[in-house]
């Protein structure tokens, strides 16, 4: 049997979903029997690939590369999940947005001029600094979401759930306060 094409996907958010996954410790090492890592900021993968079965999508969409990734993303998987409150609802990456479309320059302004230490500058090269967007949105808002997997983090023991339930081809069911409580 081939197996599956998984993929992870970090958009604007902490890592700290990525660090859950980590966190299946040796159900890792049954995973990695049933599916080919094809893409992840824990590999070296450059492009992400078409025909993926199963991509995990840590963060929100904040900025212009985040569109990119995400519309792509969707369009070459199968299954997408959204991963982690910030992907879910925008969660801290979102804090911005009552600050109005208007303030990004005062929230780079602020980011790069007030708090630097050293040499106070706006990066201003293409490909540095990817522009923000008007707002912080979670993915659904972007495109078409298969799967929701709140938690900040989710916990292992709710990735699992859900990775295997999709492995078997059924749809995940997180039913209970430590499946799907948020934060």
């Amino acid at each position: 049997m081939t197996p599956m094409k998984l993929a992870t996907v970090w958009l604007g958010g902490c890592s700290g979903c990525h660090m859950s996954f980590l966190d299946l410790d040796e159900w890792l090492v049954d995973l990695a029997t049933q599916v080919d890592l094809v893409y992840s900021p824990l590999a070296d993968i450059k492009e992400y690939p078409p025909g993926v079965d199963i991509v995990l999508v840590e963060g929100a969409v904040g900025n212009a590369e985040h569109l990119k990734t995400i519309y792509t993303v969707r369009e070459r998987s199968r299954i997408l999940v959204s991963f982690g409150d910030c992907a879910v609802t925008g969660n801290v990456t979102a804090l911005r947005n009552p600050l109005g479309a208007d303030n990004v320059g005062s929230i780079l302004q602020r980011c790069y001029i007030d708090l630097a230490d050293t040499h106070p500058q706006i990066p201003q090269e293409t490909g540095i600094v990817p522009p923000l967007l008007d707002k912080v949105q979670p993915v659904h808002r972007i495109v078409n979401v298969d799967v929701y997997l709140p938690g900040c983090p989710p916990s292992a023991t709710r990735i699992r759930a859900v990775l295997a339930a999709l492995l078997q081809g059924k749809t995940p069911q997180l039913v209970g306060r430590e499946l799907i409580k948020f934060g």
